[in-house]
C-alpha cells in the first residue's frame, strides 16, 4: 500500500514511501517554471483536442478539458491557484487544479503525452513568444537610432581607431553602424526562432507513444512549423536554448560596444552627449555628479548573459539521451536570459531618442586629431606621388603642425609644400573636415547623402518587417 500523502503525487504508485521534504524542495521547479503556465495551458488544449480529433477522447471528455483549463488559466491569473513544491512543476499543478474542477476525466488529459514532450513544447512556445516580444524592442531601438541619424547626418565627429583619432566621420554614420550591427542581431534571432519553432509533442518519453496520435494537427494549432522528426532528439534537445542564449550573447555584447561609447561620450573628457535626466542618477557624496547608470549597468548585465551561456553549454556538453533531470536546470538561466535581453533593448529604445547631440564638442574634437592626414595622402597619389612615400610625407608634415600647435588646415601653403612641391593651393579642398566626409560618397561611406541613402534604406526594411 502506498504512504499517505504519496498518492497525491502522479507518479506516487511506484513508492513505498514518501518524498524526502529538502529533496522535495531541491527537486521542484515551480518557483521558477510558473511563468510557462500560459503555454503549458495552450499546449494541453492542442493535446486534447488531437486526442479528440484521433478518438481517445469523446468530444464531450474534450470540451470539458478545453473549458477546465480555460478555467485554471483564470485562476491562475487572478492569483486563485496556490503554488506549492509539493506539485514540483507548473505541470502538475495545471493537472491537479484540472481534476479537481472536472474530476475523473482532467486524468486522461496526459493520455499519450508525457511530461518530457510537454516541457519541451512549453518551452518552444515560451521562446518563441520572447523571442517576438525581443525583436519588438530591437525595432524600436532600431528606429529610435534611425531617426537620430538622420537628424545628424551632417554632424562631424572623430572616427576612432584604437581610441586614437583617425578620420572625420559623421555622426549618422556612427548611428548607423550601431544599426547595421542590430539588424544582424535580428536576423540571428529571426533564425533561432525559424529552427526552434517545431514541435516535440507526441514524442512522449522518449520512444513515441502507442496511441495514434496525429502530432502534425497538433502542432499546427500551436502555430509551429512542423513537428520534430524524432522522438528521441525531441525530448532531449535543448540547442534552441542554448543557441537563443547564444544570439542573446551576441546581441548584448553589441549592446555593451554601444553603452561603452555612450559612458565615453558623456563624460567630461568627451563631452559628445548627454544622456536624459531620466536614465542617469547622483551621486550620495558629490552634488555635481550625473552618472550614465542606464548604459554602465547594460555594460554589466552582458557578463551575465554571456555567464548564461556558458552555463548552458556545459549543462548539454556530456548528457546521455533522451531526456535526464539535468535539463530542470535551463530554465533559470534562459529565463534571466529572456528577461536582461528584454529590459536592455526596452531601456536603450527609450534614451536614445532624448540624447542630446553636443555637435560643437564632436566637431572641435575632429578638427584636433589631424583626422584629414588620409585625405592629404590621398591627394599626393592623385597626384602621382607613390603612396609610402605620400605616407611619409604626411607624417612629416603631421610632426610639424604637433610641434607648432596646429591642424593640417592650418598650416600654410609655403609650409606644406615644404614637405612636397606636388601640393597646389587647392589642398585646402581635402584638408577640412566638410571635404574630407564629403569625399567618401559611396554606398557604406560616412558621405552626409551616404548616410541619408542608408537611412533610406533602413527605413524601407523596418516598414516591411
Amino acid at each position: 500500500m502506498p504512504v499517505e500523502g504519496q498518492d497525491k503525487k502522479p507518479w506516487g504508485g511506484r513508492f513505498t514511501a514518501p518524498t524526502d521534504a529538502f529533496v522535495e524542495a531541491f527537486t521542484a521547479s515551480v518557483d521558477f517554471d510558473r511563468r510557462l503556465y500560459r503555454h503549458d495551458i495552450a499546449g494541453s488544449i492542442a493535446h486534447a483536442r488531437m486526442l479528440a480529433r484521433v478518438g481517445v477522447l469523446t468530444e464531450a471528455e474534450c470540451q470539458a478539458i478545453v473549458a477546465g483549463l480555460e478555467a485554471v488559466r483564470a485562476d491562475i491569473e487572478a492569483g486563485r491557484l496556490a503554488w506549492s513544491t509539493a506539485l514540483e512543476d507548473v505541470h502538475m499543478h495545471v493537472e491537479s487544479a484540472l481534476t479537481a474542477r472536472i474530476g475523473a476525466t482532467g486524468k486522461k488529459l496526459h493520455t499519450a503525452r508525457s511530461r518530457n514532450d510537454q516541457v519541451a513544447t512549453d518551452l518552444r512556445l515560451y521562446l518563441r513568444d520572447a523571442v517576438d516580444a525581443a525583436v519588438s524592442e530591437l525595432r524600436r531601438l532600431q528606429a529610435a537610432l534611425v531617426d537620430l541619424a538622420e537628424r545628424e547626418a551632417d554632424t562631424l565627429m572623430p572616427g576612432f581607431t584604437h581610441l586614437q583619432t583617425a578620420q572625420p566621420v559623421t555622426f549618422g554614420h556612427h548611428l548607423m553602424a550601431w544599426y547595421e550591427m542590430l539588424a544582424r542581431d535580428e536576423e540571428r534571432l529571426a533564425d533561432t526562432r525559424r529552427r526552434l519553432n517545431r514541435s516535440p509533442l507526441g514524442a512522449a518519453a522518449l520512444a513515441g507513444t502507442t496511441f495514434p496520435v496525429d502530432r502534425p494537427y497538433a502542432a499546427a494549432l500551436l502555430g509551429f512549423d512542423g513537428v520534430c522528426g524524432n522522438s528521441l532528439d525531441a525530448v532531449s534537445d535543448r540547442d534552441f536554448v542554448v543557441e537563443l542564449a547564444a544570439a542573446a550573447s551576441i546581441l548584448m555584447m553589441h549592446l555593451s560596444r554601444m553603452a561603452e561609447e555612450l559612458v565615453l561620450w558623456s563624460s567630461a573628457q568627451f563631452d559628445f552627449v548627454d544622456l536624459g535626466d531620466a536614465f542617469c542618477t547622483g551621486s550620495s557624496i558629490m552634488p555635481q555628479k550625473k552618472n550614465p547608470d542606464v548604459p554602465e549597468l547594460v555594460r554589466g548585465k552582458t557578463g551575465r548573459v554571456f555567464g548564461h551561456l556558458m552555463a548552458l553549454l556545459t549543462l548539454m556538453k556530456a548528457q546521455p539521451l533522451a531526456y535526464n533531470k539535468d535539463n530542470q536546470e535551463d530554465k533559470e538561466a534562459i529565463f534571466d536570459t529572456v528577461d536582461t535581453v528584454h529590459a536592455s533593448l526596452r531601456v536603450f529604445a527609450d534614451m536614445v531618442p532624448g540624447m542630446r547631440v553636443k555637435r560643437d564638442r564632436m566637431r572641435e574634437a575632429a578638427r584636433r586629431g589631424y583626422a584629414t592626414a588620409t585625405d592629404l595622402a590621398d591627394y599626393l597619389v592623385r597626384r602621382g606621388v607613390p603612396f609610402r612615400d605620400a605616407h611619409e610625407v604626411v607624417g612629416k608634415a603631421v610632426r610639424h603642425g604637433i610641434e607648432t600647435g596646429r591642424d593640417l588646415a592650418e598650416l600654410t601653403l609655403e609650409e606644406l609644400r615644404g614637405f612636397s612641391p606636388a601640393i597646389e593651393p587647392d589642398v585646402f579642398q581635402v584638408l577640412t573636415l566638410e571635404g574630407s566626409v564629403a569625399a567618401r560618397d559611396h554606398v557604406g561611406g560616412t558621405a552626409p547623402a551616404q548616410v541619408r541613402a542608408a537611412v533610406a534604406r533602413a527605413r524601407i526594411r523596418l516598414e516591411a518587417a
